[in-house]
């Protein structure tokens, strides 16, 4: 029989990846904890927890069992007209530690579609309300998923230029980094000034694929501000930001503004499986209330409210909540500072940038430091030769990994770092 990978090969398309020239891929059968472990025994330590998602560790006993138990009792049943345990608790808890003005809770099935649904939230509580707005506001360096209004709400560039006549025109303002926060504030203002922009969509203080932007929350307060004044609706996409990546439970417990509503996926089930939530406040759901069909919120998947998902997302959460985790999310804050320190303005380094349990280092790039960029390939195969995953974004490594990364682990990811730095060095000598 041919290898697990030979066998994907001939049958598998891969997301973000050139079919034609990629290399096989690495066939991984069991996850403990920080680590994955490939058909022969080789192991692979999660450093990015497997695209944002991973929590707690892979194969977790307790979300394992709580999910196991669930399938026992019902696998999913249909949410217009129906309802089950497990999603009624998972909303009493998160609404529980989200922002307090988040008082509703929507189910989709992934970050993508939380945004979708926050979009179409937004417009149509605007026409509810008799008075249409058409126009969002976003970060000009933003990403917020890859179906068309996510795409649309995200910076333009290669990966969406086959779709660029069909996506809506969006307001693109700069992202407020040190330095720049009066300029995006004016443009802000400028836009909203015009009185037809329906909600600003934003990635709270950190931005993932723009390289691990970090921002002030005083700068983001200011923008809600804005927004808050002209009618506007905050829209927080916390789907990587959500579940103490920040340090925080969420990256809005930062800021003295609230969002109007919050997308949530990735860690919400520890990252088990595939559930998205869009919360709102108390007026936007109120905008949809009436004797009036017309004005009811006609969105809906075949899988909204998974009830095994949900029970993922209910272990997940009491994990969260236990103490433990909140040690375990400080002590890797902490470690990446003390690496932070050691590693900044280091010969190959042109910035770090750390946000709670994440870490981003820039390296000096003399070509071009896009996702396309030879440098992101060598280092994406250095860490690999030295059994750690972690996906470069061109010339930035970032360290996200599972609250249950030990000391001795997180060691190893700041040793495959300083390699990286020693080939950058060698690379532009």
């Amino acid at each position: 029989m041919s290898t697990l990978a030979a066998r994907d090969h001939a049958v598998l398309w891969h997301p973000y990846t050139q079919m034609q020239t990629a290399a096989l891929p690495i066939p991984i059968v069991r996850g403990e904890g920080a680590w994955l472990y490939t058909e022969d025994g080789t192991a692979y330590l999660d450093g990015i927890s497997s695209w944002w998602v991973n929590l707690h560790g892979h194969a977790h006993p307790r979300i394992a069992a709580r999910v196991a138990q669930q399938l026992q009792t019902l696998e999913h049943v249909l949410f217009a007209g129906f309802t089950h345990p497990p999603a009624v608790e998972l909303a009493e808890g998160l609404l529980e530690i989200l922002p307090p003005n988040q008082r509703r809770i929507f189910y989709s099935d992934n970050g993508s579609t939380a945004v979708e649904v926050a979009l179409k939230m937004a417009l149509q509580y605007h026409h509810n309300l008799g008075q249409p707005r058409r126009t969002i506001v976003a970060f000009r360096d933003s990403y917020h998923g890859d179906t068309f209004g996510a795409m649309a709400v995200s910076s333009r560039g290669a990966f969406t230029a086959p779709f660029a006549p069909l996506l809506f025109d969006v307001a693109f303002i700069d992202v407020p980094v040190p330095g720049r926060e009066v300029e995006a504030l004016a443009q802000l203002e400028a836009v909203a000034a015009q009185g037809d922009v329906a909600a600003f969509i934003f990635e709270p203080l950190l931005l993932g694929t723009a390289g691990m932007l970090t921002y002030s929350a005083e700068a983001l307060d200011e923008l809600l501000g804005s927004c808050h004044r002209h009618g506007i609706l905050a829209i927080a996409d916390e789907v990587m930001t959500g579940f103490g990546r920040t340090g925080q439970l969420f990256a809005c417990d930062y800021l003295a503004e609230r969002p109007d509503m919050v997308c949530l996926s990735k860690g919400l089930t520890g990252g088990t499986m595939a559930l998205g939530v869009t919360s709102c406040a108390g007026p936007v759901y109120d905008a949809f209330l009436s004797d009036d069909k017309l004005k009811t919120f006609f969105h809906g998947h075949s899988y909204t409210a998974n009830p095994v998902a949900c029970a993922a997302g209910l272990a997940s959460l009491e994990l969260l909540r236990d103490p433990a985790c909140a040690a375990n999310i400080a002590r890797m804050a902490t470690a990446h500072q003390v690496f932070q320190a050691e590693i900044t303005g280091q010969p190959g380094v042109r910035d770090v940038r750390l946000l709670g349990t994440v870490l981003a280092v820039e390296f000096e790039e003399a070509a071009t430091t896009s996702y396309f960029s030879s440098l992101r390939d060598e280092l994406y195969e250095l860490a690999l030769q030295r059994r750690v995953i972690l996906r470069p974004l061109g010339n930035i490594i970032y360290l996200m990994p599972p609250y249950c990364t030990t000391d001795a682990e997180l060691s190893l990811l700041y040793d495959t770092v300083r390699a990286m730095r020693e080939l950058v060095v060698g690379r532009n000598q």
